[in-house]
């Protein structure tokens, strides 16, 4: 299963993170990466706006792609599109709480996930992650998280 975050809508799910949305994306980030560590599945985040020069239009940040809303669109199309152009429809699960992004994903053969649930299970993903402390780096034991870890998945490879 890949995942399909709808980066602004699950952000909206913490009181606040319109103050410092570049914080709030960073550490969005930092959730996701552990989150699809944990799991072991792809993740792609889209976000609203212009791309972040830290964290530009399809980078990879520790296993998560990163993609942005065209010039003079939003995200809700850009990952309409992302599906559309899936080979396997039915393999992804896109993550908002947005309803006609919700009905056009699944019209297309997509499953979706609400963003609060998903909170609730990046929530669990995060109090589950090991601490590290300060210099230690976390162990990758196997071939597949490293493959994540530099933005490359082992389905790339079939």
């Amino acid at each position: 299963m890949a995942l399909i975050v709808d980066g602004n809508n699950v952000m909206g799910q913490k009181p606040g993170w319109h103050r410092d949305k570049n914080r709030a994306r960073r550490d969005l980030l930092d959730q996701l990466a552990i989150f699809a560590r944990a799991r072991k599945t792809r993740l792609t985040v889209v976000f609203d706006g212009s791309p972040d020069q830290e964290f530009p239009e399809g980078a990879v940040f520790r296993g998560v792609k990163i993609l942005y809303a065209e010039r003079g669109s939003d995200a809700d199309s850009r990952i309409i599109r992302v599906v559309e152009l899936a080979k396997d429809r039915r393999g992804f699960t896109v993550v908002t709480s947005d309803r006609q992004l919700a009905f056009a994903v699944r019209a297309l053969g997509a499953t979706t996930m609400r963003s609060g649930e998903f909170r609730q299970q990046l929530e669990a993903a995060m109090q589950a992650a090991p601490t590290l402390e300060d210099g230690e780096k976390p162990v990758i034991d196997d071939v597949n998280s490293w493959l994540r870890y530099f933005g490359a998945t082992p389905e790339d490879d079939e």
